[in-house]
């Protein structure tokens, strides 16, 4: 007794073309057969015809026995070709059946590996932690945004201050950018400025 503990397992659509081929190959044969007998059935026919002409009822007898048997034998045949595709049919829907196990054991593995992702528990811990840090980032778009709108305001009122001092200088007529440019600079000025204080 030989163990062939290395032989790969078959699986059902490996199994169901083998079947197949099996029946097809069978159903070949038996239809050959067929043939083969209903070729014999029309020159029997035709002997019978012939001998029953010379008025040989004997020979006729015999030969009409035969032509029973023959097409007994035509029907039996046939009927077991009904037999292999009624077989072949069942055989069929029997892969189909397990084709549709088979999908409904990966959907369920499928759904169970889902279920476990999407546990109650651990969504709440993600859309906790997900609430979290958009609140972070919402506080720090707000700082941002307060921080970036001081900046322009400050900028504003100083371009806003600027002009207004201009514009009152420039209404009591005095020219700053003149003044500023006659007025001595550095330490000739801080002495300058010490000699008129104590004078």
């Amino acid at each position: 007794m030989s163990l062939n503990i290395f032989r790969k397992k078959t699986s059902p659509k490996d199994a169901l073309r083998t079947s197949k081929r099996e029946m097809a190959v069978a159903t070949r044969g038996i239809e050959r057969e067929i043939a083969s007998l209903q070729l014999e059935e029309r020159k029997l026919v035709a002997e019978i015809k012939q001998t029953a002409k010379t008025g040989n009822e004997a020979a006729t007898r015999i030969l009409a026995r035969q032509l029973v048997r023959l097409r007994q034998q035509i029907t039996n045949l046939q009927g077991s070709r009904a037999q292999i595709r009624g077989v072949a049919t069942h055989t069929q829907a029997l892969y189909a059946s397990t084709s549709i196990s088979t999908g409904m054991k990966g959907a369920t593995k499928a759904m169970v590996a889902m279920n476990k992702q999407m546990a109650p528990a651990k969504q709440a811990k993600v859309i906790k932690e997900f609430q979290k840090q958009s609140a972070q980032l919402d506080m720090t778009i707000e700082m941002m945004s307060e921080s970036i709108d001081e900046t322009l305001d400050k900028d504003e009122a100083e371009e806003e201050t600027e002009e207004l001092t201009n514009q009152v200088l420039d209404e009591i007529g005095v020219d700053i950018a003149s003044q500023l440019s006659s007025a001595p600079k550095g330490r000739i000025a801080a002495r300058k400025t010490e000699n008129t204080v104590a004078s």
